[in-house]
């Protein structure tokens, strides 16, 4: 086991762990992203209720979602450790400013935004998960759909998303996320070693795609309660 200990405690390896575990995060948020659009429903919150039930209760999920927690944080510790060591192989320095000038600000700032979001993530979990899964702050409801009570989480989203402080936090969260996709999406095909004169481009634009339309279909929710519910 010497050899992976000494692995996964390398730079290489801390870059294949930070791009994997990213992988698998960008394919979470676009299943996130479809959960959440059945806020939109026009149905007094009943879809979302009956799927947020689904996603708490049922036992395979329940055990996917424990990993996914483990890789949120597991990325997150992995992205600091990369950025001290960065930091520490310039001797505590900034790039240089002609490297700066060859970089883009999110490859030069991926810590920053990283920490940015695993703040937001906290925030975003005390509000509506822990809230779901360890209270009982939230009313019960009755649905036809479903044969036993579900917590009322639509009513917790509602009064969330009417306050307006949340909903610039939220959208500035979101710019913070794309930037931090728009660089993390290519530099995970690039560390795992799929990069190709043919396809990197593909990967390339598909990346920019994906960062940028992703985190409007989330803010797009948030503003769409402060505006209209």
């Amino acid at each position: 086991m010497n050899w992976f200990s000494s692995f996964i405690t390398s730079s290489i390896g801390q870059k294949i762990i930070m791009s994997l575990t990213g992988l698998f995060l960008i394919i979470f948020l676009v299943v996130h992203l479809a959960g959440n659009f059945q806020l939109l429903s026009d149905d007094m919150g009943e879809s979302f209720n009956v799927y947020a039930h689904f996603m708490t209760t049922n036992p395979l999920i329940k055990t996917v979602s424990y990993g996914l927690y483990f890789f949120i944080l597991l990325h997150a510790v992995q992205g600091i450790l990369l950025a001290y060591k960065n930091r520490k192989a310039r001797g505590g320095a900034r790039y240089a400013v002609v490297s700066s000038k060859n970089t883009s600000f999110a490859s030069r700032n991926m810590a920053l935004l990283g920490t940015l979001i695993f703040v937001f993530i906290c925030i975003h979990m005390g509000d509506f998960w822990y809230q779901m899964k360890f209270t009982n702050n939230l009313p019960l409801k009755e649905y036809a759909s479903i044969d036993v009570p579900v917590k009322d989480l639509y009513a917790k989203v509602s009064v969330t998303f009417d306050q307006l402080w949340f909903v610039v936090l939220y959208v500035v969260s979101m710019i913070v996320l794309a930037l931090h996709l728009i660089h993390g999406f290519q530099s995970a095909f690039q560390t795992l070693g799929i990069n190709h004169k043919k396809y990197t481009p593909i990967i390339k634009f598909l990346g920019v795609v994906y960062s940028v339309l992703v985190p409007i279909g989330f803010a797009i929710i948030p503003v769409y309660f402060y505006l209209f519910k």
